[in-house]
């Protein structure tokens, strides 16, 4: 395992890390958890993710009860949340000084830890002025609750006016962007944030890096049972990848499979290393169920040697999706 910078930051991230979106107290129990962390730990990794939104909290109380019992020292890891949608009610929802406030409190009592290393802004709040919630976070890192301070799918242009905030009223600004980057979302990474890389200093920790798992290649031949695109309240993800732009997308996962194994590499592996060789990727998040699951995605690292410039442009030819150049604002 290797560590990388989070954007301009001195704060070193494990080049794979580990989030529960999805997993944690849906698929998998405390019993597992503790045995997943325990591995990913083991394995070098420092940054597990969370947020308030997963699972309406339990998946926080989940890692939070997994933290206490595996007992490591505070000072070797990393553990974040996000803010944005806490529940129903007004006030649990959004990036109001009042809901950061609470959601920081909650996220800490449920992650049973002194202070959150990351804490992001899960979706820009249309509906808050952006001074307030700049504001807010500034207060937090100044109570020492938090230690950085980020975004999670916002565009370039907010979080240019978040750091244009911050600089005019002297507050702590963003260190980092949580977007989804794969071989099929490429955009924000690859182009939008260009000019915010430079102008903030920014870091990325992406979200899925296997496009939902379509990039294991165990959907070429249709959806299995056991898919989380079966699971209740992820419906959307069926129909995405059933609709026609999905079908074509697994056309190309297909050529891709066939171009993974003619360099000797697993697809999965092919995915998880592309999005690595980017280097305004501070660190891919892995999110796993099963033991096996992890260490084999955890194992590609073994493999970086085969993602050779010439590999990645057999990749360019089969995707066809490269941005264009950056977006100036």
């Amino acid at each position: 395992m290797e560590y990388r910078k989070m954007g301009k930051s001195g704060l070193k991230l494990s080049e794979f890390s580990f989030g529960s979106w999805v997993t944690f107290h849906k698929q998998v129990d405390m019993k597992a958890a503790q045995r997943l962390m325990a591995v990913a730990y083991e394995a070098g990794i420092n940054f597990f993710d969370n947020a308030e939104g997963y699972e309406a909290g339990l998946s926080e109380e989940l890692m939070g009860e997994s933290l206490k019992a595996l007992g490591w020292r505070r000072d070797t890891y990393i553990v974040s949340s996000k803010v944005f949608w806490g529940g129903s009610k007004p006030t649990q929802r959004g990036l109001s000084r009042k809901h950061i406030h609470d959601a920081c409190h909650a996220a800490l009592k449920r992650l049973k830890v002194d202070y959150l290393d990351l804490f992001f802004c899960h979706r820009p709040d249309l509906d808050t002025p952006i001074e307030e919630t700049v504001s807010a976070m500034d207060n937090l890192i100044r109570q020492g609750k938090v230690l950085y301070w980020g975004t999670s799918q916002w565009t370039g242009q907010q979080i240019t006016e978040a750091v244009a905030t911050a600089r005019q009223n002297q507050l702590a600004m963003p260190s980092m962007e949580q977007p989804e980057y794969n071989f099929f979302v490429r955009h924000k990474v690859e182009s939008d944030f260009l000019p915010v890389y430079d102008l903030a200093g920014i870091g990325t920790t992406i979200w899925s890096p296997l496009a939902s798992g379509l990039l294991t290649g165990k959907y070429n031949s249709g959806i299995p049972k056991d898919s989380r695109f079966n699971l209740p309240g992820y419906e959307w993800l069926k129909r995405e990848w059933e609709s026609p732009e999905g079908k074509a997308k697994i056309a190309k996962v297909v050529a891709l499979s066939e171009l993974a194994k003619k360099h000797g590499l697993p697809l999965h592996h092919m995915a998880l290393l592309w999005c690595l060789s980017n280097p305004h990727v501070s660190t891919v998040i892995l999110g796993a169920s099963r033991l096996e699951q992890l260490k084999d995605n955890i194992s590609a690292l073994d493999e970086k040697s085969k993602l050779t410039g010439e590999l990645k442009s057999h990749i360019e030819d089969i995707l066809q999706n490269k941005p264009e150049g950056p977006i100036r604002y």
